[in-house]
């Protein structure tokens, strides 16, 4: 198996619901590095995984769309517990809607996973994958 992985990183501001998140349940900020993994079984015909500009720009844009911003706010987030793992698939999520779209390139659509890892700080971090 092989595989890429462009990185990027997002700055937001949210609160969480329920007793298990103690203090986080207040307004509160949270600086995440996000590492996003394609993965495919074969290299295609240039013997690339995907194009690393073309992942990186979709990464930045997806992260671009998610920063400065306070989630709590966000209609795409009513109602729910943005936790780092939940992050993790969005991101994910809307990374496999632009494969499919054709926004990662022509070579993409070999890929057969992807895996995005959004790290806290240098002991905890979280990852979602997924299959395409």
């Amino acid at each position: 198996m092989f595989s890429v992985t462009v990185r990027d990183h997002i700055m937001i501001a949210h609160s969480f619901r329920g007793e298990v998140f103690g203090p986080a349940r207040k307004l509160h900020g949270a600086t995440f590095v996000v590492d996003a993994t394609f993965r495919r079984p074969e290299l295609d015909d240039d013997n690339i995984v995907v194009d690393i500009g073309r992942a990186s720009e979709r990464l930045h844009a997806i992260c671009g769309g998610l920063s400065y911003r306070n989630l709590d706010d966000e209609p795409d987030f009513a109602g729910v517990n943005t936790s780092t793992e939940y992050l993790a698939k969005v991101i994910a999520d809307r990374l496999a809607a632009a494969a499919a779209a054709g926004e990662l390139g022509p070579g993409a659509a070999g890929l057969t996973g992807i895996a995005v890892t959004l790290h806290e700080s240098h002991i905890a971090w979280a990852t979602y994958e997924r299959d395409l």
